[in-house]
Order: structure tokens, then sequence, then C-alpha cells
């Protein structure tokens, strides 16, 4: 049974075309996340030498020295310019085993199979691969949520996407069959003068509304949600918005990888290891 579509592909297809010109003035987001990704990645001692950049955008995220990098994305001029392929997450074009390392830097969370793609990027990787992801998670824009419920009342149209949680997205990764799995999580806050230009990084970055079913938004509610947006302002005049990126770290299965402790094999009890007074 397939799972529901959730995102319109195509529309996600095409906005990702139009927002190609604009797109370098609003990736503070996804440059975070590329930061957040590289770190990790440096704290791994090993080479890697066929790397997979999975939702490449412009091609930002280098590649590591001595590495051959292939880069897909849903937007065939974000392909075109980064020199890569175009293709959904969760209908990967590659054979099994065919990378070392894959990264995937603020797309995931607009996939319509997430657990699938995971799924396929697992099969894609060789034994002892690494997949490093980075994706806006659950927590983010409350400041907007809160405006749009003020705006909608009881009734809100599906306007934000779906988040995922960072404890979900550790249970996601096992589903998929990695081993070692790790998601944690970061907050960049941003403070904005109006929602206008919320709502500009939102569109230009790739991460305005795709959902299936969504509807335009009335004049008269734009009008009450900014001003709703515009109460939570500090004595600036700005309002803060959240951004929480999940970080995803699991690597492909290998026979010679370490393993968890099984539960019961611990040796020393709790209340030894903290001192706790006898009664």
């Amino acid at each position: 049974m397939r799972p529901p579509e959730i995102f319109d592909r195509n529309a996600r297809r095409m906005r990702r075309d139009r927002i190609a010109d604009r797109y370098p003035a609003h990736d503070f987001l996804r440059a975070a996340m590329i930061d957040g990704l590289l770190d990790r990645l440096a704290s791994v001692k090993r080479s890697f030498h066929d790397v997979l950049d999975l939702g490449s955008f412009d091609g930002a995220f280098p590649a590591p020295p001595g590495a051959r990098i292939v880069r897909l994305d849903a937007g065939h001029r974000f392909a075109a310019q980064s020199g890569g392929v175009q293709g959904d997450e969760d209908r990967l074009p590659f054979a099994d085993a065919s990378f070392d390392l894959i990264v995937s830097a603020g797309v995931l969370d607009t996939v319509n199979d997430l657990p699938g793609a995971l799924a396929l990027i697992r099969r894609a990787l060789r034994p002892d691969g690494l997949f490093l992801g980075a994706f806006v998670g659950a927590g983010s824009l409350p400041a907007l949520r809160t405006a749009l419920r003020e705006a909608e009342g009881d009734r809100p149209a599906p306007r934000l996407h779906p988040q995922i949680d960072v404890r979900a997205a550790g249970d996601l990764l096992l589903r998929a069959g990695f081993a070692l799995p790790v998601a944690d999580i970061e907050t960049l806050d941003v403070r904005y003068r109006d929602i206008g230009r919320l709502f500009d990084d939102l569109r230009y970055m790739g991460a305005g509304n795709l959902l299936a079913e969504r509807r335009a938004m009335p004049r008269e509610v734009l009008m009450r949600t900014a001003a709703a947006f515009a109460r939570q302002a500090d004595a600036d005049g700005r309002t803060t918005e959240r951004f929480a990126i999940v970080y995803l770290t699991a690597w492909a299965p290998s026979p010679d990888q370490p393993l968890p402790a099984r539960r019961g094999s611990a040796t020393a009890s709790l209340a030894a290891a903290i001192g706790k007074p006898k009664v």
C-alpha cells in the first residue's frame, strides 16, 4: 500500500525552479544546516570516496577532499546548477551500495514517503557507510503558528507542514535499518521586522506551502495574521521566529561495527554508581 501524498510533487518541482534565482539571498537556514553537518563530519576519522548530496539546491555542500560527489535535486534548475540529476528523494535512481557517504540538508521534511526515503538512503550506502541529514523539525515557527491560530480561529486551513520531532526522527532511522542512529536538535532564532520578510524567506528558501490540500490565504486572513504576528514583537518592533533543526547521524550496518550492550548486561548497579545511601 502506497503512503498518502502529503505534498504536491509537481508543485514542489516547479517552485524549486521558480526560486532558483532568488534562493542565494535566503539560504541562511540551509547554510546553518551545512555548517552543522560539516561539524559532525569533521568528527569522523575516516575518508570518503563516493558522496551523494541529496537535495542539493545550488550545490553549496562541499565535497570531502578527494571525493567524487553526485548531486540530486527535485528541481530541474537546481539539479542543472549543481551539475547533478533531477529526482525525488523517495524515488532514488541509484543502485544499492553506490556511496560511502550520503548527506541531505533542508529537504527531508517535505518528502512524501520519508520512511521509504530513509530506507532507500540506507540501501544506497555501502556497508559501514555514513548518512548525515538535517531538516526543519518540530518546534519551528512558533510565532507564525500563534498568529495563524489567532487569525483563523477554530477552523485553520492547512498552511504549515507537519513537523517531525527529534525522538520520532530517531525511531525512523531504526525502522529504516540503520545502525548506531543519533538524532539531535539545534535552534536558530531570527528577528523579523514584519511577516512579509518571514514569508519571503520561507518562499525563497523552498519552505513555502507545498501541501497537497493547500488553499490560498484570503486577504482578510493575511491581514489578521500580520497583525497577530506584529503583536508578538519586542520593544524594537521585531518578532523573533524560531527554526528547530533536527540532525540525523546513522550508519549502514556492517559486521565489524560495535554493537550496543545487551539490555540487562550491566555488572554494576545504578545505586552503587551514584552512591545511594542505605535505608
